[in-house]
């Protein structure tokens, strides 16, 4: 059974291992503290069995929410785990009065771009645009 709950300092090992597992950029404590200052309640982790299977991490700044950095531990795959976490994120974004849901798909991730389209996400043609600020040795959330 799926489980989706909010992250917890105690699950931080355990999605930077996820999240290098799945070949993304671990985000360091120092940038999960300062989001988790803004909406916790949208940094969640799914649980198979006790285990920390998926998550994501959502972000809402008052007009958009934004869901960033979905992923699901790759012996996990295929069970509805991403699912699960974007529905839950869902529910909270609508619970938060979010009128419209943002993400960003890889233009060559061809399945990660249908399973968005399965969830009712549709391609725009925005363009990113994107700045460093700061300490240029840190990657951009995302």
């Amino acid at each position: 059974m799926i489980y989706s709950r909010e992250f917890c300092w105690r699950d931080y090992d355990d999605v930077a291992a996820l999240w290098a597992a799945t070949g993304r950029d671990v985000l360091p404590r120092g940038e999960l503290t300062a989001k988790l200052t803004r909406d916790p309640q949208l940094f969640l982790v799914a649980e198979v069995d006790g285990v920390i299977a998926g998550v994501v991490l959502g972000t809402y700044d008052g007009r958009r929410g934004w869901i960033l950095r979905l992923a699901v531990d790759p012996a996990h795959r295929r069970q509805g785990i991403a699912t699960v976490l974007v529905g839950e994120l869902e529910a909270r974004f609508t619970t938060m009065g979010c009128p419209r849901v943002n993400l960003l798909v890889m233009p060559d991730s061809t399945a990660a771009l249908r399973f968005w389209q399965t969830l009712g996400y549709l391609p725009m043609p925005d363009v990113l645009c994107t700045k460093p600020m700061g300490d240029t040795s840190r990657q951009p959330l995302g």
